[in-house]
């Protein structure tokens, strides 16, 4: 039991700046590099010690901590883009994508839009286009599907989002990322779910990895599976935070790292 009083703080136990991280400095050990040419891609994950990615209720958010949302939080506050799959966005419950004024003049300052986008990947549009991440956020969202989706569904959200059509039958996730960097959209967080994770892995495109382990053991019940990726990425250790027993790791894929 802790001592009265106590306070859980973040403190950085490798990396350049070994000690106590104040929750201001945060997103300057997530930087975001310089634009060259191609979008850079960081994944937001987390993981219980038995390889869960939530918990019984199968979301993400009851195994996650304080301090893994402050990252989470830091890292989307400089980004163009969240990308997330329409099943995720469904169960998980996304809220609005606001501006914050703290961070207006340095979003202007890169060219960035006064919040970031949030990017929905839907084949179905089976999506909750009623709720705050729709109707609230300071940026019209944007969700990628394909000629395949149900003509109905594409009609009934275009005053919802700014819908982009995509060839094929499948959503291809390169052709998602490709349309973002047109659009000058290239500091792009994917959130997942797993399904899009893995397309964005075994395109070669995931740069960074933000992985939390959370001290819990929650079962993989309600955690999907994946298919075995045929080439597996190598990615080197930045740094890792720790707070109450959360390790927060920062992961840079080698050979860009």
């Amino acid at each position: 039991m802790n001592p009265p009083g106590y306070r859980h703080r973040v403190q950085m136990i490798y990396g350049p700046a070994t000690g106590p991280v104040e929750a201001d400095d945060v997103p300057d050990h997530y930087p975001w590099p310089e634009r060259d040419g191609a979008p850079w891609v960081r994944a937001m994950m987390v993981s219980t010690l038995d390889g869960a990615a939530a918990g019984p209720d199968g979301l993400s958010v009851s195994v996650s901590g304080t301090a893994d949302r402050a990252v989470f939080s830091a890292v989307r506050r400089f980004a163009d883009a969240v990308l997330v799959g329409g099943g995720t966005l469904a169960e998980e419950g996304y809220g609005p994508m606001r501006a914050a004024d703290h961070d207006g003049e340095r979003r202007a300052a890169q060219g960035q839009a006064p919040a970031p986008v949030l990017a929905v990947v839907s084949g179905s549009l089976d999506l909750p286009t009623d709720e705050d991440g729709f109707l609230a956020s300071d940026v019209r969202p944007l969700v990628f599907t394909t000629e395949q989706s149900p003509a109905e569904r594409r009609a009934a959200m275009e005053d919802r989002c700014e819908l982009v059509v995509l060839p094929g039958e499948r959503v291809d996730v390169r052709q998602v990322l490709a349309e973002l960097e047109r659009r000058g959209l290239w500091r792009v967080v994917c959130e997942g779910g797993p399904s899009l994770l893995r397309q964005v892995t075994a395109a070669g495109l995931l740069d960074e990895a933000d992985l939390t382990f959370s001290p819990m053991l929650a079962g993989t019940g309600t955690t999907p599976t994946t298919d075995v990726l045929d080439d597996p990425a190598r990615f080197a250790l930045r740094h890792v935070l720790t707070e109450d027993g959360f390790l927060m790791g920062r992961y840079v894929r080698e050979d860009v790292a």
